[in-house]
């Protein structure tokens, strides 16, 4: 696991040096981190709910950090499937 973390860490540090960042991956990784998802549930009359996950639109600065890294956010990501018990699978 620390042999992972540390082959992620040089490569964010390598990509944010490629795109004239400099080299501290901690300051990307602290500006990136107050980017949210959100799920949104809104009750229907006729199909019990819907749910959206949206993702918050980032102020300049990280807007800016993510362009410079080549990043695009999407405005809204894929929900997980749902989980079925595992007998359903074996009938």
């Amino acid at each position: 696991m620390c042999f992972l973390a540390f082959v992620l860490w040089k490569s964010l540090e390598m990509w944010q040096s490629r795109a004239g960042l400099g080299n501290s991956p901690r300051t990307i990784l602290d500006e990136l981190a107050c980017i949210q998802s959100h799920d949104v549930v809104l009750p229907t009359a006729t199909h019990g709910q819907i749910r959206l996950r949206c993702v918050t639109q980032p102020d300049a600065a990280q807007a800016a950090l993510l362009d410079r890294l080549g990043i695009v956010l999407p405005k809204r990501m894929r929900l997980p499937e749902p989980e079925w018990p595992a007998l359903a699978a074996t009938a």
